[in-house]
């Protein structure tokens, strides 16, 4: 079984240092993810992947990894989907930078996290109270 294969914690950590990354790379100048680069981002969208990254991150401290990672899976597969059915209400009209490969990446990360999420069963908080 596949819950035994993976830690959601490990995981939901690796996918933060991701995203946190992706977030730093985009504020330099690139030709894959800047202003100018392959995936049009600008300041709000590289907030909006260091802020992925932070809850990723966090999640693990506070007991939720599976839980963030299922929310962030549909959030990105809204934006995927608003992203080629409305760009203008994916981008929140110009507040956003965002390109094809934009939604077409969007797409890809709500798969791979939908995988990951729906793919093991959510925690179970552990109370002393009643031992």
């Amino acid at each position: 079984m596949i819950e035994s294969q993976w830690r959601a914690d490990f995981v939901a950590t690796i996918l933060g240092v991701v995203f946190v990354a992706i977030g730093l790379l985009g504020f330099v100048s690139n030709p894959l993810i800047s202003g100018v680069g392959y995936f049009h981002v600008n300041a709000v969208h590289n907030f909006v992947h260091l802020g992925t990254g932070a809850l990723l991150l966090l999640s693990p401290y506070f007991g939720v990894p599976v839980m963030m990672i299922r929310a962030l899976a549909l959030i990105y597969a809204l934006i995927a989907i608003l992203g080629f059915v409305a760009p203008n209400a994916a981008g929140l009209g110009a507040l956003f930078a965002m390109s094809r490969a934009d939604n077409w990446l969007h797409v890809v990360i709500a798969v791979i996290l939908l995988a990951i999420g729906f793919s093991k069963p959510v925690e179970r908080s552990v109370t002393t109270a009643h031992m």
